[in-house]
């Protein structure tokens, strides 16, 4: 049975035999490092259940080491080895956030019935933290994931608008969840047991969409052999989500218009009047200002934009990526029959960095893709798409392009600075005076380039101050 994963981190080679064996014959996943650096390096790469640090290690303090894996992730288990199992000591490491210690030299099962105990109370926890989030639902508003700032707006947002019948008209990017905020709409209001919908106006062409739309009569055109109920009419009594509402043609903009206005329409070819009891919830990814003046008719736009939602870009809201990552994973793991718990903290991180233009539609097509690849415990950076990967060499370049830029600049700058004492015979008020910065600035200055008053003016420099 398998327990956990542990990082044994010590530099003793014996214990770290003796303690790895014992371990993994209990059903830990056990591995160990013999110096602070490369366990925390390990830390970084991979991810870990529990940590077993020594207190005294060859290259950095077991404190220092404690005190960055905390830094790094505040939830993961630490327990402290020393051979010295003084209180202060003791003391000291639960402050810096460790779990429990154990003092050398110690018995294997001591050790074992010590990470058991731990192991039952962080089952207790985690129980804990998902009954609590089941309840409060922190970060989850139907089918949409986030903790942003911007999302909590969208969510109460969305909790005033499901009480009313007013029209709602969503903009966002392709890919930011349109959709799904309709949904959440429609399934928190009083409708939520009538239908739900949805038309794809920029999938269809005039004719069709109109036909979806408000139906036809047997004969009103070439194919019309029987009479069609459109999207309204199987609407009725609940909510119709009108998706890319700006590429609907005018012609159809004048009769949405008289529904939106009337509630009542004929059917292509039909001269009865039907009547309807319809929501209308549309989605567009243009901009405000480009759908209102070029897309829509003006009369049309605010009638559909009674209520008007704005979702941010995935870049906008990066704080919610990890979120979207796990909650695709649950997902894709599932249909691929892996047991998947999650992503290395590299992994994460070139993820938050990415852009994402496609937004959360990208996000998920990601997680599908790593899922299909991953072929170890987590989903590593080895299972991302190379354009998420290059991101560390282009942050490289980047990184040395400025540091190149930094070195002519100071280059220039000293320069600049031993022409001015030269002219000024190294007089530090006159240089200062010229260079429009005070004289502790400029000693400062002087004393990063190493520059001396005594510096003698050349020829050039003597034709300078003789115009100063």
């Amino acid at each position: 049975m398998e327990r956990g994963k542990i990082l044994l981190i010590d530099d003793e080679p014996i214990l770290l035999v003796t303690v790895s064996d014992a371990l993994s014959k209990v059903g830990y996943k056990v591995k160990i490092a013999e110096s602070g650096q490369k366990g925390f390096a390990m830390f970084q790469d991979d991810s870990f259940d529990m940590v077993l640090l020594d207190m005294v290690l060859p290259d950095i303090s077991g404190m220092e080491v404690l005190g960055r894996i905390k830094g790094l992730s505040p939830d993961t288990l630490v327990v402290m080895i020393t051979g010295y199992g003084t209180v202060e000591n003791a003391v000291e490491a639960m402050k810096l956030g460790a779990h429990d210690f154990i003092a050398k030299p110690f018995s294997l099962d001591e050790l074992i019935l010590k990470l058991q105990n731990i192991s039952s109370f962080q089952c207790l926890k985690d129980e804990n933290i998902y009954l609590r989030q089941r309840l409060e639902k922190k970060y989850q508003f139907g089918n949409l994931v986030g903790k942003s700032d911007k999302m909590r707006e969208i969510y109460e947002l969305i909790r005033i608008v499901s009480s009313t019948d007013s029209t709602v008209l969503i903009q966002g990017k392709s890919g930011t969840g349109k959709e799904l905020v309709a949904n959440a709409i429609h399934f928190n209001s009083s409708r939520k047991y009538g239908p739900f919908i949805k038309v794809s106006c920029a999938a269809l062409s005039e004719t069709i969409l109109e036909s979806e739309l408000f139906g036809h009569e047997k004969g009103a055109f070439t194919g019309a052999v029987q009479r069609k109920v459109g999207r309204f009419e199987l609407a009725d009594g609940g909510t119709l989500f009108l998706d890319e509402i700006g590429d609907i043609s005018p012609t159809v903009q004048v009769k949405l218009l008289r529904v939106l206005q009337e509630m009542e329409f004929e059917r292509v070819g039909g001269t009865k009047t039907v009547q309807v009891d319809v929501r209308i919830i549309s989605a567009t990814k243009y901009e405000d200002n480009e759908i209102k003046t070029e897309r829509l008719r003006e009369d049309l736009y605010y009638r559909l934009n009674t209520i008007q939602i704005d979702l941010p870009l995935l870049c906008e809201r990066r704080e919610d990526i990890p979120l979207l990552a796990k909650h695709f994973l649950n997902e894709f793991k599932g249909r691929a029959s892996k047991n998947i718990p999650g992503f290395t903290k590299g992994a994460l991180d070139l993820m938050e960095q990415y852009e994402w233009p496609g937004n959360i539609r990208e996000l998920k097509n990601v997680v599908e893709r790593a899922v299909a690849f991953c072929r170890t415990e987590r989903i590593q950076i080895a299972d991302l798409p190379q354009e998420i990967r290059e991101i560390r060499l282009k942050k490289k370049r980047i990184q040395d392009q400025i540091e190149r830029l930094d070195d002519v600049l100071k280059a220039v700058e000293k320069e600049y600075l031993q022409k001015i004492l030269r002219v000024t015979h190294g007089r530090r008020g006159k240089a200062a005076d010229l260079l429009g910065i005070s004289r502790k600035t400029l000693w400062e200055k002087m004393k990063e380039y190493q520059l001396s008053e005594k510096i003698q003016p050349n020829a050039e420099n003597q034709n300078s101050r003789s115009n100063l």
